[in-house]
């Protein structure tokens, strides 16, 4: 369960013919910026370009505290919050919530995404209504600089990447103050609890316990 067409509904998002090119999601991760470009282009005059590539819908807020860095594309009905800082390479989706203090970097947010409170999302891929709880991070490079594998129980998939954070698929809740480790892919529908440490695949419909005890949803078995 951590190919693309398993994990989102790929209409939720500008991004969706782009994701649809590829097996795995971390492959689109090289190409976020490139995309952003082409598709800032067409984005027509419900857009504003507020600076050279950074394109924002007429109808999202953006506090003026908030830093958006180039190139990036907010879409409409999303927020973003208070000292929130975009750093690039970030498409935010429809009716998002970008957060006090959060930083986004090289990222993918579908619709209806919210990072509200301290989070960092690096290098990663945030599905359809997925939400991180308060100070929920991605951590995106090893603690020894080695490229990330993607660990779905005795099977090792080789991503070739050193910065990889993590892929939430749609509807996932992530609990506050929990890290995703390098190379996590939370299927859809699935819960981790606060203050956890994850690794590796959560499969859809589970319960990310403390300890890391994975736990089918109740009637998903």
């Amino acid at each position: 369960m951590v190919t693309t067409a398993e994990l989102f509904d790929l209409s939720h998002s500008l991004a969706g013919t782009y994701l649809s090119r590829f097996v795995y999601p971390w492959q689109a991760l090289d190409g976020i910026s490139d995309l952003i470009l082409s598709l800032g282009a067409q984005l027509g005059a419900d857009y504003e370009e507020r600076q050279p590539q950074v394109w924002v819908h007429k109808t999202a807020t953006i506090a003026p505290t908030a830093y958006l860095g180039s190139p990036c594309i907010i879409g409409p009905g999303s927020e973003v919050r208070h000292c929130a800082f975009i750093r690039g390479s970030a498409l935010v989706g429809e009716n998002c919530v970008v957060g006090n203090s959060v930083e986004l970097k090289n990222v993918i947010l579908f619709d209806n995404v919210q990072v509200p409170h301290f989070n960092y999302a690096g290098d990663s891929i945030l599905g359809y209504r997925s939400h991180m709880g308060a100070g929920a991070v991605t951590s995106n490079v090893k603690s020894d600089q080695s490229l990330v594998v993607v660990k779905n129980g005795s099977e090792a998939i080789p991503t070739n990447r050193k910065k990889f954070g993590a892929i939430l698929g749609d509807h996932v809740e992530i609990g506050c103050n929990s890290v995703l480790n390098p190379g996590t892919v939370i299927g859809r529908h699935s819960n981790v609890y606060p203050t956890s440490c994850v690794r590796g695949v959560v499969p859809e419909y589970s319960i990310w316990k403390t300890g890391g005890v994975v736990v089918k949803k109740f009637g998903k078995d």
